[in-house]
């Protein structure tokens, strides 16, 4: 017997088992002594190792995320791994791309790795249907999940993210305050983070008193995602007569995609053209100019996800939803 049979048959979840064993306070006494009964009837005698941290473990975490090779989330991957190594954690990484299948198989496989606890790395993770989001309770059931950037409530499931309407907003906003009257806004994404991004946009121009453009709302595909086929669609649009002043992009490989774009078209950047990214990447620092993006503070997100394990690992109660602010890092892409 484990820890997950206990919970099953004490009809409390894991990590109230996990509080017991670990003497916590944030225990009722009718449910503790629930949780000792099954306990004593089974004869479960966890070892000291296992006892410190609430259940037997593998000093294993999982990562999952959808494309190792995107900058943003190759960049979290090191934090993570990093922030885990230094706790005496050893990670498993598997790389699921987007389709529910694969994220499901490689859930699937971690648990039968039996590491201690997940992270999974985005909002693809979460679908919109809730019969979608089967693996993801059935993980849960077992072990701590965390996700990175997004949020999807359920027991175990621990959720730390950036307030992306917000920052896209201010970023929006920035622009229309320097004098940008036509705002492209591109963006890579339609999961729930994507459409945070999207509506934030949509209010920065609702508090100027301005309408959409659906025109200047252009989704482009991450499967085809290059700095040179970013600048190529933006040529397309410039040659169909479409007009803009600024690009307010989700992603900032779209954004050094829109510098490219007005070298090719003789543009000046910012005078003719104002530029906006999204992650503050280090791509910022590879165009001329340096961009200015949206700084979604992924350092302080990945130490959170990491801090945030390893405290449901040891019984502690952590909250289920930290949201962080993010910060625009004005470069020279933009006015003022």
């Amino acid at each position: 017997m484990n820890i997950y049979d206990i919970s099953r048959q004490a009809g409390v979840s894991i990590a109230t088992v996990s509080r017991v064993l670990n003497c916590s306070p944030h225990v009722s006494q009718k449910t503790k002594e629930r949780v000792l009964a099954v306990i004593e009837e089974a004869g479960y005698v966890p070892n000291a190792f296992a006892r410190g941290l609430g259940l037997n473990s593998m000093q294993t975490v999982g990562l999952l995320c959808p494309n190792a090779a995107d900058p943003y989330l190759s960049q979290a991957l090191t934090y993570l791994e990093r922030g885990f190594r230094s706790h005496g954690y050893d990670c498993l990484l598997a790389c699921t791309g987007k389709e529910l299948e694969a994220r499901a198989a490689g859930v699937k496989a971690m648990k039968d790795r039996h590491v201690d606890g997940l992270v999974m790395m985005g909002s693809t993770f979460v679908e919109t249907s809730e019969r979608g989001n089967h693996y993801l309770r059935q993980a849960a059931s077992t072990m701590p999940v965390v996700l990175l950037n997004g949020h999807y409530p359920c027991e175990n499931v621990y959720c730390v993210l950036c307030d992306d309407r917000r920052a896209t907003a201010e970023a929006a906003q920035f622009l229309l305050d320097g004098g940008r009257k036509r705002i492209l806004y591109l963006y890579h994404s339609r999961n729930s983070s994507g459409k945070h991004k999207l509506q934030g946009y949509l209010d920065a121009l609702e508090s100027r008193g301005l309408s959409p453009d659906e025109r200047l709302m252009r989704y482009y595909s991450e499967d085809k995602m290059s700095v040179v086929q970013v600048r190529d669609f933006l040529l397309e649009l410039d040659a169909e007569g479409l007009r803009f002043d600024a690009v307010l992009t989700s992603e900032d490989l779209l954004g050094v995609g829109a510098v490219k774009y007005a070298r090719a078209k003789g543009l000046s950047v910012p005078g003719d053209l104002s530029i906006v990214g999204y992650n503050n990447s280090h791509l910022c620092l590879c165009s001329e100019p340096e961009l200015t993006s949206v700084d979604n503070k992924l350092q302080a997100l990945c130490a959170h996800c990491v801090a945030t394990m390893l405290g449901a690992l040891q019984g502690r109660v952590m909250p289920q939803i930290t949201v962080f602010t993010a910060d625009l890092v004005r470069r020279g892409s933009t006015l003022g």
